[in-house]
């Protein structure tokens, strides 16, 4: 298997750009090994993210390098690939876990009656959340498996308890509207409209 490597040489300070390039290889799902190397599978992709990453750290006046490796030891290469997995695995327990919360809160809120519009959006939106979240995490997975299928299905259960939570909120806002219509008088009948007393009425 072909692998990508990248090295750089960042100053320790000040600290912006070793942050910055660290922060953009942990989101491409990059793994990092001994000396400040990082490795990716030699894909596409990832070489062009390689080269962009390299090409930026040239420009802030520190030295970078991408090589091709084509191959490792037996023993080398299922030990990083079991990194890589493992590191993913973390990334979707979090999902999860995020997910397990969500499902607690809605369930507290159908418990406790709480239908507002307010609490359907912000839902809406923990939501969207959680499936822009899932959808990062599967770009840096490069190997799927049973961490992903755990989280899609999840993820799934979350929508489908929104969408519960959702009848609810829109059935709750129209008795709402029925109990207030209730009391409507309807339009004004001029005959009993109040008008001023005339004299000898009381």
């Amino acid at each position: 298997m072909q692998w990508l490597l990248f090295l750089s040489q960042l100053p320790a300070n000040p600290s912006g750009l070793r942050v910055s390039v660290w922060r953009k290889l942990r989101a491409q799902g990059a793994l990092g090994l001994q000396n400040g190397v990082w490795i990716l599978p030699d894909r596409p992709e990832q070489l062009a993210f390689f080269n962009e990453l390299s090409e930026m750290v040239q420009k802030q006046g520190a030295g970078s390098q991408v090589f091709t490796v084509n191959s490792l030891s037996e023993a080398v290469e299922q030990d990083i690939l079991q990194k890589f997995k493992d590191n993913r695995a973390e990334d979707y327990a979090e999902v999860k876990e995020q997910c397990a919360d969500f499902l607690l809160g809605l369930e507290k809120e159908i418990q406790r009656r709480n239908f507002s519009f307010a609490e359907y959006e912000e839902n809406e939106q923990d939501l969207n959340k959680l499936e822009n979240w899932i959808e990062k995490v599967k770009q840096r997975d490069f190997w799927g498996g049973s961490p992903v299928r755990e989280a899609e299905e999840w993820l799934e259960e979350c929508r489908q308890k929104f969408q519960e939570f959702t009848v609810l909120v829109f059935a709750n806002e129209d008795e709402d509207h029925a109990r207030k219509m209730k009391y409507d008088p309807g339009p004004l009948n001029p005959a009993n409209a109040s008008r001023p007393a005339e004299d000898g009425e009381e």
